[in-house]
């Protein structure tokens, strides 16, 4: 969100009071999403919810960066240096480089069924993550450079700037260097998705029919990662949108950044997490307990229940009772 002090205290309390409590209401919903998967053993075994549950942790984050940056440029004058950080932090490019990662785990499981246990294990998923982390940084990490090499006509670290991703990092060569990173991992995540989507598609049509179903549906959560990659696009557009309707209206400059600030920044973090955990049997069914002992009070059933894949067996090795969770669709 741009740093602006062109705005009178009514707009400014007006737009930061929208954006936080869109930020509070978002938060919550994706945070209903969180309690139900650190609640169920089931989920934290699988490696389908821990990347699941890794891009509605790294909505929120972002959310909650992004709206405190609001903040922060509307109370203080922010310096170039804290700037930078925050920039870094918001500019990593983690959701679509995620969403390839649960199209391929999808593919595994469907195509690849014997291995998918030895391949797709939770411990691996962990190192997927961070893997995630260390790429989605390369955006950030080259406008930095850049900013550097181009010192002398970035000013001071300690000069206040409007911390805004165009206004800090506005040379050539940033302009360049972010259309090439934000090329490069749209066409490989959208390569990875179309190539998944493919290969289960020619795998239900040569399943029987009791696999086709599974099939079926690991097909349409591929097709579903492409709508939210389309979500997540309007992160990428939205800088590149403004610049030509600031230059034909300037004097509406605040008016344009804040609308494409909640656009491309505050509704996709909800509407993404969203459409799949709702969509998804399991989540569904756990938010259905998790709302309806909230609105009959604490009780006996205050406890969520066990998802549908737990399931009791007799102890062995003296234990009295054990878990057996089943592999997820």
């Amino acid at each position: 969100m741009n740093a602006t002090r062109l705005d009178t205290l009514k707009e400014a309390f007006v737009k930061n009071f929208i954006t936080v409590f869109l930020c509070v209401i978002i938060n919550s919903v994706n945070g209903s999403f969180v309690y139900i998967y650190f609640r169920s053993q089931e989920f934290k075994r699988d490696p389908r919810y821990v990347l699941f549950i890794h891009l509605v942790l790294n909505d929120m984050v972002m959310l909650s960066l992004s709206v405190a940056l609001q903040i922060i440029t509307y109370t203080f004058r922010l310096t170039l240096a804290p700037c930078c950080v925050l920039l870094l932090i918001l500019l990593a490019a983690n959701n679509p480089v995620n969403l390839a990662c649960m199209a391929v785990e999808r593919y595994i499981a469907v195509c690849w069924p014997l291995h998918h246990p030895q391949l797709c294990t939770v411990g691996r998923t962990y190192c997927l993550i961070g893997l995630i982390w260390a790429v989605s940084f390369l955006p950030g990490l080259s406008n930095l450079v850049l900013l550097l090499l181009n010192w002398p006509a970035s000013g001071s670290w300690f000069s206040v700037v409007t911390c805004y991703t165009t206004r800090i990092f506005n040379t050539p060569q940033h302009q360049t260097s972010n259309l090439f990173m934000e090329v490069f991992f749209l066409s490989v995540v959208s390569v990875t998705l179309a190539a998944t989507y493919l290969k289960v598609l020619f795998a239900a049509s040569a399943a029987s029919a009791s696999s086709r179903a599974s099939a079926r549906k690991a097909r349409n959560t591929i097709l579903l990662h492409g709508v939210q990659l389309l979500i997540c696009m309007l992160t990428y557009v939205a800088p590149f949108a403004s610049v030509p309707l600031i230059r034909a209206m300037p004097h509406q400059l605040t008016a344009i950044l804040f609308t494409s600030f909640i656009l491309a920044n505050i509704l996709p973090r909800l509407l993404s997490p969203l459409i799949y955990g709702v969509r998804d049997q399991k989540f569904r069914t756990q938010l259905r307990l998790l709302f309806s002992c909230r609105s009959s009070g604490p009780g006996e059933g205050e406890r969520l229940k066990p998802t549908a894949g737990e399931r009791l067996r007799p102890a062995e090795d003296g234990d009295s009772l054990s878990v057996k969770i089943k592999n997820a669709e």
